[in-house]
């Protein structure tokens, strides 16, 4: 049996010790209601709300400003729901290279319009500016701005497009789930009023994310019929799966964050390694920002040239390393991604390849015995 190499880990990432931990010490608790007020239902509140400073101390912000969802699709459609029920009728902003769940919330909601990007799948400052200063166009009642592009790893000006937007009164949503324990956050400082983050993204476990929800914003709740998280979020809590949402970013966000840069300094470090193999293949390229430091430092997308990227994802994945591709046959879309079309390159040659908090020296070895060797393998067969 072929030995397995994961390099998806901006999908998914493994569960870290500490998160299996907390689940387990979960087994251990009372099975009662956090909203109880016996005996077993304090205990239960308790580690719950252990779990959220956890999370609000990664992200910088104050616990009671984080919301917990089932996850980031949750956080974004809240958000939508909540900013334009508020304003019906205006606008929502986004730029067509954000999350499919931003997109397709936007458009459910009413009327919206595209933000332009540019070829390495950054916000155009300049249009959003003018665009929040017309006289003529509706007031937007709600932007959308990514902390980081999930595909190619592009690093938003985020701190730009939020101050834009405080200075026009619009409200802003921050989709920080690519991005969350994989850079440095504060929210208190950066000051947009919605930020969705998720749990499984950084080694805590699905079904778990939060919706940040800053101080003296009042939005209306998108899941109704209970008091849970303090009436912004109804239903009982799932605590399995927050507490090692906690655990997780107890890891990370500890002393100052120290950690979390630590494993991003070692990200860097892997993602290089992969740049150097990448560059050692023919009509091999880097898709999005060139500078390592202008992306994310667990993800690199290449655009294979000669060859489309779903044999190679399969080659790839017989040889036992497991890697991403944005054409629509390696996805469940059926249609291929808006990203790298609104960047205009060709989705059906982009692989990505994102290493974790599991990935060691020995999984960049075991892709660059096998990336070479499948290129080339399949542009023989083409000629």
């Amino acid at each position: 049996m072929v030995s397995r190499t994961y390099l998806d880990h901006a999908s998914t990432t493994p569960a870290r010790p500490e998160a299996v931990a907390a689940w387990q010490r979960w087994v251990g608790l009372p099975q009662a209601d956090p909203a109880r007020l016996h005996e077993e239902g304090r205990l239960v509140r308790g580690a719950l709300e252990e779990a959220r400073e956890q999370v609000a101390l990664l992200v910088g912000a104050l616990p009671r400003e984080v919301v917990f969802t089932s996850g980031a699709t949750e956080a974004i459609n809240a958000a939508v729901w909540g900013a334009t029920r508020r304003q019906a009728g205006a606008p929502v902003l986004f730029a067509n290279v954000e999350h499919s769940a931003v997109r397709d919330a936007s458009v459910r909601s009413g009327p919206s319009e595209v933000i332009a990007v540019n070829e390495t799948a950054r916000v155009d400052l300049d249009a959003l500016a003018e665009r929040l200063a017309s006289k003529t166009l509706p007031r937007p009642g709600l932007v959308h701005c990514q902390w980081a592009n999930h595909e190619v790893g592009t690093l938003q000006p985020v701190q730009e497009v939020v101050d834009l937007c405080r200075s026009a009164g619009v409200t802003v949503h921050v989709d920080a789930a690519a991005a969350c324990g994989h850079v440095p956050m504060n929210l208190d400082e950066l000051g947009a009023d919605l930020v969705s983050i998720s749990a499984h993204k950084l080694g805590g476990f699905p079904g778990a994310g939060a919706l940040v929800i800053r101080r003296g914003s009042r939005i209306e709740p998108f899941i109704v019929g209970g008091e849970q998280e303090r009436a912004r979020r109804a239903g009982l809590e799932a605590m399995p799966a927050l507490l090692a949402f906690g655990a997780a970013a107890g890891v990370l966000g500890a002393y100052g964050q120290d950690a979390l840069r630590e494993e991003a300094k070692a990200a860097r470090r892997l993602i290089a390694a992969v740049a150097q193999v990448a560059g050692t293949v023919d009509q091999v390229t880097v898709v999005g920002p060139a500078a390592a430091t202008e992306r994310l430092p667990h993800l690199i997308c290449l655009g294979v040239g000669g060859v489309e990227a779903e044999p190679v994802l399969i080659g790839l994945d017989r040889a036992g390393v497991a890697v991403h591709s944005g054409s629509a046959c390696a996805s469940e879309s059926i249609e291929p991604s808006p990203v790298l079309e609104a960047m205009g390159v060709d989705s059906s040659h982009s692989l990505r390849v994102s290493v974790g908090w599991t990935t060691t020296d020995a999984d960049i070895e075991a892709f660059r015995r096998a990336f070479g060797e499948v290129v080339a393998a399949l542009r023989a067969l083409r000629a």
